[in-house]
């Protein structure tokens, strides 16, 4: 089990070499890049009237959960902490604050060196925007009746 994992780990980190190679521009990581599309998607949907205006945001929601579950999986309150990175983002002009998850008492991932690949994270936001459209694109929702419950009629 543990050559399996380091097989794993391999593989990821010559995944990243290879992004790096196909396209060497970097992100900041700990949830700041999708805290701060999060920030200017929101900004967007002000300027739009009618319906469209909660897709946008609904994926602006969606962006934030991932810096929220940063916080939760290190054992921040992701609430606040999200509200203060906002805050902070906003405040800065800065969208390299992000969840400190290593503790070290600094949120700016420039300083902490956490970096994403680009190329990584447009991967990840384009897969996961083309299974929501695949979800919405359902016409009908079968739900069966009674009888195929095995109610009686």
């Amino acid at each position: 089990m543990i050559i399996e994992e380091t097989k794993r780990s391999l593989h990821d980190a010559f995944c990243v070499v290879r992004n790096l190679i196909r396209d060497n521009r970097v992100i900041y990581g700990g949830g700041a890049a999708e805290l701060a599309c999060a920030i200017e998607i929101a900004a967007e949907a002000d300027k739009i009237e009618g319906v469209e205006q909660y897709a946008f945001r609904a994926f602006a929601d969606a962006l934030e959960s991932i810096p929220a579950a940063l916080a939760e999986n290190s054992g921040l309150p992701p609430i606040d902490t999200l509200t203060d990175l906002k805050a902070l983002q906003i405040e800065q002009q800065s969208p390299c604050m992000g969840v400190d998850c290593l503790l070290t008492g600094t949120n700016d991932m420039k300083k902490q060196g956490i970096l994403e690949t680009l190329h990584s994270k447009k991967e990840q936001i384009s897969l996961a925007t083309q299974v929501v459209r695949m979800i919405l694109k359902i016409d009908d929702v079968r739900v069966p009746d009674d009888s195929e419950r095995g109610y009686p009629m």
